[in-house]
């Protein structure tokens, strides 16, 4: 079985390739990246895919026997089209099986939404393709966050918008293995899954940081609009927007949804402590 993993450059591409060597062996896992340089460390078969490239997939996936999709970054209506032509390369090569990472969310309710449409719309083509299929719905991801601890100790704070909503965040980590699983057995064909840790709060979370670094945080809760302005100040106002979204999202409880990670993975998510834990080790 050969199983090909689009942007393998990118961090979660790159952890569903480690764990996919893991179970199956490197001989059996192609890379597919639009700079295929940033993905040689991987020491697996690098193909180039630039999703723009409906002629790059027709080559990169000839003898592929099951492809892990994830998703693009690109503006949210480019995306559509540009999953489209990875879609169809698929069926024009006889692949089996398509595995795609979407995500967790309001479609119709906040800055995000328009996203979170644009995945539903990859979702439903690949329904619609005649191929196997299984859709992962990601949380969001815990590092982010992680990495912006000087930030949140320098201010003495979390700051957003979430107030007491709950976010049920997972990592890379616990993700690359989940979509591992979720390629090489059939069992989980035809399934959507919330692939998702623990639900927590904003103040959870600073706690959880606080209890791994020894840090004295705390949680600030501000507006949607207050916190919109500044991060739209701070990223520019496509980003800024988005994030602010995503914040909006998880305040009115989009992001607080039941997981079937276990289902997908055969072991339970990790907590929240846990991931933040590992994450300070460098694992």
């Amino acid at each position: 079985m050969k199983i090909a993993v689009t942007s393998a450059s990118g961090k979660l591409g790159a952890s569903i390739v480690k764990h996919l060597i893991n179970l199956i062996g490197k001989e059996n896992v192609i890379g597919i990246a639009r700079t295929p340089e940033k993905a040689t460390y991987l020491d697996v078969e690098i193909r180039k895919g630039d999703y723009n490239s409906r002629e790059d997939f027709n080559e990169a996936l000839q003898g592929v026997d099951t492809i892990l999709l994830i998703s693009g970054m690109d503006e949210p209506q480019k995306r559509i089209q540009q999953h489209r032509n990875v879609i169809e390369a698929a069926k024009q090569n006889g692949v089996q099986k398509i595995v795609y990472t979407s995500i967790v969310g309001d479609d119709d309710k906040n800055a995000f939404s328009p996203i979170v449409q644009s995945n539903r719309q990859t979702e439903k083509d690949i329904q619609d393709s005649g191929l196997n299929w299984v859709i992962g719905r990601n949380g969001i991801y815990i590092e982010p966050d992680l990495e912006y601890i000087d930030t949140y100790v320098k201010e003495g704070r979390i700051e957003n918008c979430a107030g007491q909503g709950k976010c049920t965040y997972t990592s890379r980590e616990e993700l690359g293995y989940a979509y591992a699983k979720i390629l090489i057995e059939d069992k989980h064909n035809g399934n959507v899954y919330n692939l998702v840790g623990e639900p927590v709060t904003q103040s959870e979370l600073a706690e959880n940081i606080n209890k791994v670094y020894g840090t004295d945080l705390i949680y600030n809760s501000v507006t949607v609009e207050a916190y919109a302005a500044e991060r739209k100040a701070a990223l520019g106002e496509f980003l800024g927007t988005v994030i602010a979204g995503i914040y909006e999202g998880i305040k009115s409880g989009a992001n607080d949804v039941p997981s079937d990670y276990v289902k997908a993975a055969g072991r339970e998510h990790k907590s929240n402590l846990e991931m933040i834990k590992n994450f300070n080790l460098g694992d």
